[in-house]
């Protein structure tokens, strides 16, 4: 009879087994699994809000007061920086106030989280409504309330059966 011992029962390779079983079983969990789409998610649809604020609101906004590009909108904050050059060009001249990349930031912040309250309003309300469904359902007076109304209806029904007997008795 050998002695063999199996690769995997080893300490040096029985440690990293366990590790990865461990990190395996954690990655497993559903909330783990669940941050991770929304982390995902979440990425993608700053995409998208970005996109909104830079593409659709700020170009119209800037039209209408009078063709700002908010891009470009800065105080500059050194006597080296000449006046009307890009933003860029005057970050490499010296130190600027980018508060129209700010404003667009904002705005970018503001729409994000107005779409997350309104995500997690409407949770909030479908869980309402499911936690009022179930208190009413498992509730025990509910439920004795219930079979007494089931008892009277029985009552009432053997009563109106045996009614036009006892009539039909009373008239004799």
């Amino acid at each position: 009879m050998s002695s063999e011992v199996s690769p995997a029962s080893h300490p040096i390779v029985a440690k990293p087994l366990s590790i990865l079983r461990e990190f395996r079983e954690f990655i497993n969990r559903g909330n783990v699994v669940d941050l991770a789409v929304g982390v995902v998610t979440g990425a993608a649809f700053s995409k998208i809000v970005t996109s909104l604020v830079e593409d659709i609101v700020m170009p119209p906004l800037g039209k209408i007061l009078g063709d700002l590009d908010f891009s470009n909108l800065y105080l500059p904050l050194s006597e080296k920086i000449p006046a009307g050059i890009s933003l860029a060009d005057a970050r490499k001249l010296g130190p600027v106030i980018a508060w129209g990349n700010f404003l667009t930031v904002s705005l970018n912040f503001l729409i994000m989280a107005g779409c997350i309250f309104a995500l997690i309003k409407g949770v909030n309300a479908f869980r309402r409504s499911e936690a009022i469904k179930l208190t009413v359902i498992d509730k025990p007076e509910v439920a004795l309330l219930k079979e007494i109304r089931d008892l009277l209806s029985q009552r009432a029904a053997v009563v109106n059966e045996h009614a036009p007997a006892v009539r039909a008795e009373r008239s004799h």
